[in-house]
């Protein structure tokens, strides 16, 4: 039996996916559609299908890693505090996360066994750990962020 590898199966779930959203869209007859339904109106049925799409953007460019919620936020947390030169540490993290500290800890020792973020001792004090993306998080950040804005300008360029 072939083994795939974390890649590989987020990859091909992402596709099966996408293929399901589309056979759905497609076969759904108006029979089969909840008759309780509230109508929503076409542009915010773009923007959750664009929201679903760029959730499967996010699990295809950090593989095998839990990249939602609160480890997410801690992600888009440490890209903005680099982006503005600014340094955070793990007890910064968990509170911008809305998460007791331990399980930030826990959530931070994760991304970093992934090679998304390191620690540091804060040489001020060092009872802090100081956090910073890797080059390896800020590449897949800047390469997911790319693949968003490029998906959104796709589904601009086929609207109009």
């Amino acid at each position: 039996m072939q083994q795939f590898s974390n890649l590989e199966i987020s990859e091909i779930k992402s596709r099966i996916d996408q293929i399901q959203q589309l056979l759905v869209s497609r076969t759904a007859a108006p029979a089969e559609r909840d008759p309780g339904a509230i109508p929503t109106p076409p542009d915010m049925v773009e923007r959750i299908a664009f929201n679903i799409e760029v959730r499967r953007m996010r699990r295809s460019h950090f593989p095998g890693a839990q990249m939602g919620g609160a480890s997410w936020g801690m992600m888009l947390d440490l890209m903005l505090a680099r982006a503005n030169g600014r340094r955070l540490s793990a007890s910064d993290l968990s509170t911008g996360a809305e998460v007791p500290l331990s399980s930030g800890l826990r959530m931070i020792a994760a991304l970093e066994q992934q090679g998304y973020v390191q620690r540091t001792l804060d040489e001020k004090d060092r009872r802090r750990s100081i956090v910073r993306l890797t080059e390896e998080g800020v590449s897949r950040m800047t390469a997911f962020f790319d693949a968003v804005a490029n998906a959104w300008l796709d589904r601009q360029r086929r609207a109009a």
